[in-house]
């Protein structure tokens, strides 16, 4: 049975279907978001994160890995410019009255440049937790987002970056070429591709950053039932090209097909996956 995401998206009587902005962050903060914990609480482990660790976080969203990280004791700033939706939600979380006596928080609707305040020493950390390598095109514009944010970071401070694992270490991938099968195939960008081995050394390499190891985390996809698993992926934008290339209702339907095989027999649906990051260094 399709599920019925009638908060998802709302009708009208345009050639495309309009997305409900805020429901989709709300999806998203509520259902997706949390399959990338794993990787925050590994990369955080790795460098230590806590107390005098002043982070900058890029494309932040809904600000859970910065609360994460806030948690530990660090002082945190997102930056994101592309979902004012989700940083209302990430403001929600990390209002600074809500924290006492723990380190600020602030949340930056903007550029890196923006996130520059003469009040607050230089960051010891940059995260680029939006995962790339994914999407066709999805890490352009992402390497001048760092050069931008260097200038704000200490010398030798580690940069991370996150991107999907190989396409046999990822179970999710059979689902996501449904994006690719129902996109515009003219339209290459914004369509779903494998990921490839390199992208995050390139996008480091772009940005002037030296790359200083890296990491694989399991984080799986799991799901109270089919129609939590839809509307969890359909937030996160990868099947945005094929919803525009066909319609909304074709995309939902095929989306659940390929969902059946990681349904269990209690409803969840399961779906191993593996996250990588990379840790660059300003130099």
């Amino acid at each position: 049975m399709t599920p019925t995401l009638v908060r998802q998206h709302l009708t009208h009587t345009g050639q495309e279907p309009r997305v409900d902005r805020c429901a989709r962050a709300r999806d998203w903060s509520e259902i997706q978001e949390r399959m990338l914990v794993p990787l925050y609480e590994a990369v955080y482990e790795r460098l230590e994160v806590g107390a005098g660790t002043r982070v900058l976080g890029l494309g932040c969203g809904s600000g859970l890995a910065l609360l994460m990280a806030a948690s530990r004791g660090a002082a945190v700033t997102g930056v994101d410019s592309s979902a004012p939706e989700r940083l209302a939600l990430a403001r929600e979380r990390l209002l600074p009255e809500e924290w006492g006596t723990r380190p600020r928080a602030r949340i930056v609707d903007g550029h890196p440049r923006d996130a520059a305040d003469a009040e607050t020493p230089a960051y010891t950390l940059v995260t680029a937790f939006e995962p790339i390598g994914c999407l066709a095109g999805d890490s352009e514009g992402l390497a001048g987002l760092l050069a931008a944010a260097t200038p704000l970071v200490e010398r030798g401070a580690p940069v991370v970056l996150a991107g999907w694992g190989p396409p046999e270490r990822c179970t999710t991938s059979s689902v996501l070429r449904v994006a690719t099968k129902l996109a515009d195939p003219l339209r290459s960008a914004g369509s779903w591709r494998p990921a490839l081995r390199d992208d995050l050394e390139e996008v480091a390499q772009r940005a002037g950053l030296k790359p200083d190891g890296s990491g694989r985390v399991a984080c799986p996809f799991g799901y109270a039932d089919v129609d939590s698993a839809l509307r969890g992926l359909l937030s996160t934008g990868l099947f945005d090209a094929a919803t525009s290339a066909t319609d909304q209702a074709q995309v939902d339907k095929e989306v659940v097909e390929a969902l059946h095989p990681y349904q269990r027999r209690d409803g969840t649906v399961w779906m191993p996956n593996v996250f990588r990051y990379l840790i660059a260094r300003v130099p």
